[in-house]
């Protein structure tokens, strides 16, 4: 994995690259966010500002929702987008809140990070509806944790590392 040090400085080079090409490229960048205290808000919320269309025509949430078993994905070739925004088994799988379980229901960060990253949370977990694992507060941070410092350095920068996500990466 790579360390606070390159992680910052991929975001400077993305940054730099996003200046030099606006108006002619966009980059799509998802910034690593495992030195977090809290994960950043997938998607800015699964299905509240964005989607994504494959070349088949099935219409995703985020870029790997279809990475996340059990969802039912909607093509454009079937239904009109409109209709898939608002009514798609997986655009309303984890949309809102009803779907978290502790300590995402009750925490007040819920509605700035939406319960993080939910094929993050399926990848690291093993089920899409876990805290992800980013936030301290998930009790499964310590998989995240051992990632970032396989060997447990007691007082490791790395661990308990604050690394503010920017909303715009």
């Amino acid at each position: 994995m790579p360390s606070v040090g390159q992680v910052a400085s991929a975001r400077e080079t993305v940054k730099r690259a996003r200046a030099d090409y606006q108006g002619m490229l966009v980059i799509d960048y998802v910034a690593p966010d495992y030195f977090a205290r809290y994960p950043k808000p997938c998607v800015n919320g699964w299905g509240r500002q964005s989607l994504n269309v494959t070349p088949s025509g099935k219409v995703l949430p985020c870029h790997a929702a279809d990475t996340i078993p059990g969802l039912t994905f909607w093509s454009v070739r079937d239904r009109p987008l409109r209709e898939i925004w608002g009514r798609s088994p997986a655009f309303e799988a984890f949309r809102g809140t009803g779907w978290m379980r502790e300590p995402c229901i009750s925490c007040p960060h819920k509605m700035v990070d939406f319960g993080g990253c939910r094929c993050q949370a399926i990848a690291l977990t093993g089920d899409a509806q876990n805290t992800d694992p980013v936030c301290t507060l998930s009790p499964m941070n310590r998989i995240v944790q051992r990632a970032v410092d396989p060997i447990g350095n007691p007082g490791s920068v790395l661990v308990g590392r604050r690394f503010e996500a920017n909303p715009t990466t």
